[in-house]
């Protein structure tokens, strides 16, 4: 295991790992870079995930093209930390770091990145599986854009799968805006059938056959080459659960890159196994959709801004009210993979 110093774990709960802070984290610890064009590394942020966490973890290590994997572990069980120190221990490709406590996702995923030392960083979440082949295909997908528009960045998302094997909510996305947002989230399209055109997910349309470029694809699995990323400045730090894809997808087109989702590049997805409340999870993506809002509004003018604020209110108790209909998971965290 590597333990972090109490100066960066006091940097991580106070704000945003600045890039020198990270170059004196990876100055004080002796990771080797690799010069193997393809490399991957996976990065994976765990944070009370339940059982499935451990089948995602054997996905990854069963697959060839993972050169390393970083485990940033932001809360477990003793049990499950145990088992994940055990684990460091018998896989020299592993990197796993603890006792930070819960510093959000992106923040989370931008020391990840920081730490990686291959050219090709693929995130995935703590409940998806990968399916054969997916890292590289992604990263195929990638490499072929990256030679068509070389001047900017690429993310290149998979496709993911429900449990029962159909396609999953949120895998290729339109552009999310606050009234797309509502269309969305209340199916306001299956009363006003008009605004069917602003419903923002597409997993209902034909499939394409090769990657095709979209506004936005999911973070729960994407591939995006570390310089890429750095170039991105990573996920935004203020987002502390959901939205920083949505948001690291718009900056990316912004800056003239592409945004490809990749219907072969497949990870089913369990989705909704973190064993934390779903009210919790739910305001911090309704809050995370208005820091989002907010931040593509300004020096759009006075009525962007006040389109913003009007729907704000509306769109978060939205999210929460869904999640109180939701129960809470339990138990199976401390239920450890048989030997």
């Amino acid at each position: 295991m590597t333990a972090l110093p109490p100066s960066i774990i006091e940097m991580l709960k106070e704000r945003k790992l600045a890039t020198s802070e990270a170059q004196y984290f990876m100055q004080h610890n002796e990771i080797a870079p690799c010069d193997e064009k393809d490399g991957i590394t996976v990065i994976m942020i765990v944070f009370h995930t339940g059982r499935v966490l451990f089948d995602s973890i054997n996905r990854v290590l069963n697959d060839p093209c993972v050169k390393q994997f970083i485990l940033i572990d932001n809360g477990s069980s003793e049990k499950v930390e145990h088992w994940l120190r055990d684990l460091k221990e018998e896989h020299d490709h592993i990197l796993l770091i603890q006792g930070q406590g819960n510093i959000g996702f992106a923040k989370a995923a931008n020391l990840g990145a920081h730490l990686a030392t291959q050219p090709w960083l693929v995130f995935l979440n703590p409940d998806a599986l990968l399916q054969p082949d997916c890292p590289r295909k992604l990263v195929k997908a990638a490499s072929a854009q990256k030679k068509l528009t070389p001047d900017g960045p690429c993310i290149v998302g998979a496709r993911l799968l429900n449990p029962d094997l159909t396609e999953q909510r949120g895998a290729r996305r339109g552009e999310v805006t606050p009234f797309t947002t509502l269309v969305s989230l209340l199916q306001l399209h299956k009363y006003v059938p008009s605004w069917r055109k602003y419903e923002i997910h597409y997993e209902d349309q034909p499939l394409p056959a090769g990657p095709e470029a979209v506004p936005t694809i999911s973070g729960a699995c994407f591939a995006v080459a570390r310089s890429d990323f750095s170039r991105l400045k990573g996920f935004d730090s203020n987002f502390f659960l959901h939205v920083e894809d949505v948001d690291l997808c718009w900056r990316a087109r912004e800056m003239g890159g592409a945004v490809l989702f990749h219907p072969q590049a497949e990870v089913v997805h369990e989705g909704h196994t973190s064993r934390v409340e779903p009210v919790f999870v739910e305001r911090n993506k309704g809050n995370g959709l208005i820091y989002y809002f907010n931040k593509r509004a300004k020096g759009k003018g006075f009525w962007r801004m006040a389109y913003v604020r009007l729907l704000a209110p509306l769109i978060i108790g939205v999210s929460v009210t869904r999640a109180m209909f939701r129960d809470r998971l339990r138990d199976e965290e401390d239920e450890l993979p048989a030997e």
